[in-house]
C-alpha cells in the first residue's frame, strides 16, 4: 500500500452507485473489513460473515479512524444522518464491483496463482521477486476466496507495476468469477492433488475446477503448467481450448520450458540450477524443501513473462521467507540449550503433509536431538480420508522421523499404523495434546506441527513458544 489516497470517495462511490451520507473525506488511504485492525483514513467495510455482521462494529470503526463506511440500503436506519458513509443494496456486491473498477484502472502486469499446494508461498515468492524490480502488490495472507479476492484487488493502487493474486477453491465454479475479475496476464497452477476429495468425484474433476483460472486470462496472456504432475495434459488441453497464447510448462522434466537441471538441499534453504525459458540460472532460495525448489521455477517462469528481469528475479529469491503458519521456524529456549520449531500449522492436505515431512527429515538436530512430528487432521478428503492418514507412515519412515504425536479421529489411523518406536503420542483434540508434546521435547529436537487450520494445531505451537520462549530462526547462508 502507498501513502497516497486509494481511492477519491467520488470514485468509489461511482464504481459502486452507492449513495453519499453525511461529511464524506476527499480520498480513503486503505479498505478494512476488520474494526479491529482498521486505520485512520481507511474505508470500512460492514461485510456480513458467517458468524459476525461487519453492520454491528460501524460506529466502532469510524471511532477507530475509518474515514468513511460501506453499509447495506437494509441497515441505513440504524446510523445517525451526520456518518460518513456509502449506502450500497449489498456490501459485498459494492467491494466486487469496486474490485471491477479497480482492474480496469490498473497498467501493471498481473499474475494469478492457484493450485491444490503451494499457492500462498507462490504468491509470496513473486512478491518477494517484483518487489525488487518495481511497485507491487499482492494479496495479504490467504486472501484467495469469493470476498479475499475482490478486497485484495480494491486495494490494489492505481500506480503499481506489478500486482499478484491468489485464487483458491474447495468445490467446482468458484475460480472463474474470480478469475474474470483479476484477469491475469500470466495464471500458475503450481500442482494438482486428491484435496477436497469431499466436494469432488476425483483429482479430474479438481483439476478441471483448477483449470477455470485460464478462462480469464487476458489476450496474448499466459498459463503456466506443472509438466511433473499427472494432470498436465488435462490442464494443457484446457489451455488449449481457452486459446492460450503460450503455455509454458515447468519441472524436472527434460522438455519443460522452465526446467530443474540440480537442487542442493539444505536444512532452511536450497541452492537450484535451472534453465528459465532458454536462459541458463543458478540461485538460493531462502526456504527448504524440493517443492519450494519445484514453484520457484514457475515464478521465475511469470516473472520473465512479465517482463521482469531474470537475472534479478532469482537473486531476489534468496530473501524469501515462509508465509506464516507455513514453515516459519523459531528457537525454543531450554535452560540447557535450544531446541528448532517448524510451524507449519496453518493448513494440510496429503502432498503438503508428505513435503513437511521431508523438510522435518533435513532438518539439523542435536546430538540427542530428535525429529519430532506433530500432526493434526487433515480435512475435507471424504471417504479416502482414513486411508490418506494411514499412507502418511510411509514418508515418515522415508525421513527418519523418531517421533510422531497424532491429534484428531483420522489421524488414529496414522497412529495406529506406526511403528511402536515412532509413536510419541496421541489425542483427539489438540488441547489434549498440547501437555504431551510439551513435556516430551528436549533440547536438540527439531519439532514440526502441521493440520488443517480446523485442526487448531497452531494452539500447540503457541503452547511450546510461550513455555520456551526464544527467537526466530536464522536462516543459513549456503557456503
Amino acid at each position: 500500500m502507498t501513502n497516497q489516497a486509494l481511492w477519491t470517495s467520488s470514485a468509489m462511490a461511482g464504481a459502486m452507485r452507492a449513495a453519499r451520507c453525511g461529511g464524506l473525506p476527499d480520498s480513503i488511504s486503505g479498505i478494512s473489513i476488520d474494526s479491529r485492525t482498521v486505520k485512520p483514513g481507511e474505508a470500512y467495510f460492514a461485510i456480513k460473515g458467517d458468524v459476525h455482521d461487519g453492520h454491528d462494529f460501524v460506529e466502532v470503526a469510524l471511532k477507530n479512524g475509518a474515514g468513511l463506511a460501506v453499509i447495506a440500503e437494509t441497515h441505513r436506519a440504524k446510523f445517525a444522518d451526520g456518518l460518513p458513509l456509502l449506502v450500497v443494496p449489498d456490501v459485498l456486491a459494492g467491494l466486487v464491483d469496486l474490485a471491477h473498477a479497480a482492474r480496469t484502472r490498473l497498467g501493471a502486469k498481473i499474475i494469478a496463482v492457484t493450485g491444490s499446494v503451494g499457492k500462498t508461498s507462490t504468491k509470496e515468492a513473486l512478491r518477494t521477486v517484483f518487489s525488487a524490480q518495481g511497485e507491487t502488490h499482492a494479496s495479504v495472507a490467504s486472501f484467495n476466496n469469493h470476498w479475499g479476492v475482490p478486497l485484495s484487488l480494491a486495494r490494489c493502487p492505481s500506480s503499481v507495476k506489478f500486482a499478484i493474486f491468489e485464487i483458491g477453491m474447495n468445490h467446482a465454479g468458484e475460480i472463474e468469477p474470480l478469475v474474470k475479475m483479476v484477469r491475469p496476464h500470466v495464471a500458475i497452477i503450481t500442482t494438482v492433488e486428491p484435496v477436497h476429495l469431499e466436494f469432488f468425484s476425483g483429482i479430474e474433476a479438481i483439476a478441471d475446477a483448477k483449470a477455470e483460472i485460464l478462462s480469464g486470462i487476458e489476450p496474448g496472456g499466459a498459463a503456466v503448467l506443472n509438466m511433473d504432475n499427472s494432470q498436465f495434459a488435462r490442464l494443457k488441453q484446457h489451455a488449449e481450448k481457452a486459446g492460450i497464447a503460450r503455455i509454458i510448462s515447468f519441472g524436472a522434466d527434460k522438455k519443460a520450458d522452465a526446467r530443474l537441471i540440480d537442487v542442493a538441499l539444505h536444512p532452511t534453504c536450497s541452492a537450484v540450477h535451472a534453465e528459465i525459458l532458454k536462459q541458463d540460472v543458478t540461485y538460493k532460495i531462502g526456504v527448504p524443501g524440493r517443492h519450494m525448489a519445484m514453484n520457484s521455477l514457475a515464478v521465475l517462469a511469470a516473472a520473465s513473462l512479465a517482463g521482469a528481469d531474470l537475472a534479478l528475479s532469482a537473486i531476489a529469491l534468496s530473501n524469501m521467507t515462509p508465509a506464516a503458519g507455513r514453515g516459519v521456524r523459531d528457537v525454543l529456549e531450554f535452560a540447557d540449550g535450544t531446541a528448532t520449531l517448524i510451524d507449519e500449522s496453518y493448513n494440510a492436505n496429503p502432498a503438503s503433509m508428505a513435503a513437511a515431512i521431508t523438510v522435518l527429515g533435513q532438518a539439523e538436530v542435536g546430538s540427542r536431538g530428535r525429529r519430532i512430528a506433530v500432526l493434526g487432521d487433515m480435512l475435507e478428503l471424504g471417504p479416502t480420508g482414513p486411508d490418506l492418514h494411514r499412507a502418511l507412515a510411509a514418508p515418515i519412515t522415508a525421513n527418519n522421523i523418531d517421533a510422531v504425536f497424532c491429534c484428531g479421529p483420522l489421524m488414529r489411523h496414522l497412529w495406529e499404523a506406526l511403528p511402536s518406536g515412532k509413536k510419541g503420542g496421541y489425542a483427539e483434540h489438540s488441547a489434549a495434546l498440547e501437555a504431551q508434546v510439551v513435556a516430551a521435547i528436549g533440547v536438540g529436537d527439531a519439532i514440526m506441527v502441521k493440520g488443517s487450520l480446523g485442526s487448531r494445531m497452531k494452539q500447540i505451537v503457541t503452547a511450546l513458544q510461550k513455555r520456551f520462549p526464544g527467537k526466530a530462526a536464522l536462516d543459513d547462508a549456503i557456503v
